[in-house]
């Protein structure tokens, strides 16, 4: 494997300013990405209304329909992206996601929805591993924690932003607006992505840092490789756990505020709003610099640092669902949101750093295929199932008593994080 030694920052010349451009243009389009994902729970109740469509039926479009091309269309992709031109992949990607988020906006019937927000996961697939594979080749070992950290400010940037921009717009005018809106300034990022970002040399900063190059991996070498590697499954199995519950929380979380906490569209544009980038954009950050730091000494920080965070959030987890105004369940959010996500940044720095730059894109694929199909693809799907199976046996809060059966998953990630700690463990006393 290509597991690189991390190289203490105080220890390596300045980053050019070009590396730091590429990574807010990179962030930027993630922040499209996530936003075109986000909508749909965004804008869940004027849909509803709308379109007449039920819990289940909601948690389909945003989980299952959307997961499979999601999850499956990556792996061809990045298997492309690894023998060709990342930016281009990207900027293709950008533009087909975008062109779809604006057919959401024209969807006059259920049908027609779900076939957009499939074009939008087909389009979204081809987003995130060239992104990541594009920032290890820009920043070496010992910094790319820290430049995880910012990427990954794509989420709660665009999960912000859609709550307040499309909250707004649909209290102001209509749901179909934003979709369309948001989707033309998707198209036109990408025109401007392919004609201004250029491609950086693949494996360069890890020749420097004493990585051999070698060949292109073959396709079925490189997943042979990573579904046999026991540190990238238990890396993807405890992330698919994690998401399972945030994803599962995070597209019915404003139908919850607005159903269960009597929330207003326009307060869900403000203050829900603020809640996703202070906590979960806190949480990127300082989740980011804690991995840099704590893996100068020890590689298992990859997954101490996750298991210890999500343990810490399991009981403000319980809180939200149970407070009794939206204020308090607001500001325990906030709170969960920052410890929910410092797996990411562990698990995608630890699984670009265990292979090798040939294999680093469709790696990146298959690390979303595994997460995402568990908790992407499940995690909506159960949730909205549940809900109206509560619903049909007569409860009042059926949505709510859905979220409460999610609680189990937060043990299941803390347990195979921890044994990935284990493992990498055993490699640093092996070493």
């Amino acid at each position: 494997m290509a597991a690189t030694a991390a190289v203490a920052p105080e220890a390596q010349p300045a980053m050019p300013p070009r590396n730091w451009l590429m990574l807010a243009a990179l962030t930027f389009v993630y922040v499209l990405n996530f936003l075109d994902r986000q909508l749909l729970g965004i804008l869940a109740k004027p849909i509803q209304d709308s379109l007449h469509i039920t819990d289940g039926q909601l948690g389909l479009i945003g989980g299952l329909y959307f997961a499979f091309f999601y999850c499956f269309i990556a792996i061809p992709i990045g298997w492309f992206a690894d023998r060709t031109n990342r930016v281009t992949v990207l900027s293709l990607a950008c533009a087909i996601w975008s062109g779809a988020t604006t057919a959401c906006g024209l969807a006059a019937t259920y049908p027609q929805l779900v076939v957009a927000r499939m074009v939008v996961g087909f389009g979204e697939a081809g987003g995130v591993p060239p992104s990541y594979a594009l920032i290890t080749d820009s920043f070496p070992p010992g910094r790319r924690g820290i430049a995880f950290g910012i990427y990954n400010l794509g989420p709660p940037i665009g999960a912000a932003l859609g709550i307040a921009f499309g909250a707004s717009i649909a209290a102001m005018f209509d749901w179909r607006d934003a979709f369309v809106a948001i989707g033309i300034v998707g198209v036109i990022t990408a025109i401007l992505l392919r004609l201004f970002m250029r491609e950086p040399a693949r494996g360069a900063l890890d020749v420097a840092a004493g990585v051999v190059p070698r060949d292109k991996a073959g396709f079925w070498e490189t997943l042979r490789m990573f579904f046999t590697h026991p540190v990238l499954m238990l890396a993807a199995l405890g992330s698919g756990a994690t998401q399972f519950i945030t994803y599962g929380l995070g597209n019915f979380a404003v139908l919850f505020l607005i159903r269960e906490k009597g929330m207003t569209l326009p307060e869900i544009a403000v203050w829900y709003a603020l809640a996703v980038l202070v906590g979960m954009g806190g949480g990127m950050i300082v989740s980011g610099r804690v991995i840099d730091r704590f893996t100068r000494r020890s590689r298992t920080a990859y997954a101490t640092a996750p298991a210890v965070s999500l343990a810490l959030a399991l009981p403000f987890y319980v809180a939200f669902l149970w407070a009794p105004g939206w204020p308090l369940a607001l500001a325990l959010l906030t709170v969960l949101m920052f410890l929910n996500y410092f797996y990411l940044s562990s698990s995608v720095a630890l699984v670009q750093e265990e292979v090798r730059p040939d294999q680093r894109v469709l790696s990146g694929a298959l690390l979303l295929l595994v997460m995402n199909f568990i908790g992407l693809g499940l995690g909506p799907t159960y949730v909205g199932a549940a809900s109206d199976w509560f619903k049909a046996q007569g409860s009042a809060h059926s949505l709510q008593m859905a979220l409460y059966t999610l609680t189990p998953s937060y043990l299941i990630a803390i347990f195979l994080f921890l044994w990935l700690a284990r493992i990498l463990r055993a490699e640093g006393n092996r070493a």
